[in-house]
């Protein structure tokens, strides 16, 4: 019976693992988007990438980030489509993975 045991806790050790990775990604992905959107409003990038961080944790999932920025660029007059903002967050992910990855 030990090693059914050692199984499920090997699943749910590879399971808290990764959606702690999932959570450094995204936070990173977040910070990223935050100091991208910053430098194209002209806002200082620290600032703004903690504002941007801080959105995420409104709802599950990515629509509260999206939103956030979203709206800041309206306000601003920054043009963007969604699809390329939503694009951006997708390709600022990947690099975020890579980065969390790699620490």
């Amino acid at each position: 019976m030990g090693s059914m045991e050692d199984r499920a806790k090997s699943y749910e050790s590879k399971f808290a693992h990764d959606a702690e990775l999932k959570f450094k990604a995204e936070a990173r992905r977040n910070k990223l988007l935050g100091q991208w959107a910053a430098e194209l409003m002209g806002k200082d990038p620290e600032a703004y990438a903690k504002e941007v961080i801080m959105s995420d944790f409104e709802e599950a999932g990515d629509e509260d980030v999206f939103r956030k920025v979203r709206g800041d660029f309206d306000a601003n007059d920054v043009s963007m489509s969604d699809d390329d903002l939503r694009a951006k967050m997708v390709e600022l992910l990947g690099e975020a993975i890579d980065q969390v990855q790699n620490t």
